[in-house]
């Protein structure tokens, strides 16, 4: 053999090796990519249903949780709170809830629950997403002595009642959103699911 013959066996099998190596560095380098398209343990957590124990909640009483970032509160409303309720609902944008979107078909109805005593509610306007206050005193001075208690928003003064059902005259133009939800037991509550979900 000469040396300028070349060995065309030796040469396929350096570009079939070369091949392999970088086929297999660029499927190393692709893989990190794309792992990094998955959420993160704690993006999922912050998305997945949360358990509230309502053996903390004391009839008046309203307990706050967080479920994907945005505070739900949960209320025992006592039977006056309760009986209360039908007595406005001439003044309420959506008193029957029939705006979409704003609760689970299993909570369209005047107490917006599963469970009467219990409320269930996102705590945000549904104005500019501002914190409303958390306002159960009856006749409270500074919201007239019409009112029966439930929410004010301080950024622009919409006012929901004790089943997040939004005034007239509210800058807000929709109740506030009852989330997905469950009873897992009678004192068990799981937030973010509901009974159809699989």
């Amino acid at each position: 053999m000469s040396e300028t013959s070349v060995d065309v066996s030796k040469r396929r099998f350096l570009v079939t090796m070369s091949s392999a190596v970088g086929g297999v560095a660029a499927l190393g380098a692709t893989v990190p990519f794309v792992l990094s398209m998955n959420p993160s343990a704690r993006a999922k957590a912050a998305g997945a249903p949360v358990e509230v124990d309502l053996s903390k909640v004391e009839p008046g009483m309203l307990l706050a949780v967080e479920w994907r970032g945005q505070p739900v509160w949960v209320v025992q409303r006592t039977p006056e709170m309760l009986e209360l309720l039908g007595k406005h609902d001439d003044k309420l944008t959506d008193a029957a809830s029939d705006s979409s979107g704003q609760q689970p078909e299993y909570c369209k109805n005047p107490t917006r629950s599963i469970k009467p005593e219990y409320l269930i509610v996102v705590g945000i306007c549904t104005h500019l997403g501002c914190s409303p206050t958390f306002r159960k005193e009856i006749g409270a001075a500074d919201l007239g002595a019409d009112w029966a208690g439930g929410w004010f928003c301080p950024c622009h003064g919409s006012r929901f009642d004790l089943a997040g059902r939004v005034f007239n005259g509210s800058p807000a133009p929709t109740n506030l959103v009852i989330p997905p939800h469950k009873y897992l037991s009678e004192s068990k509550v799981l937030i973010g699911e509901d009974q159809g979900a699989a």
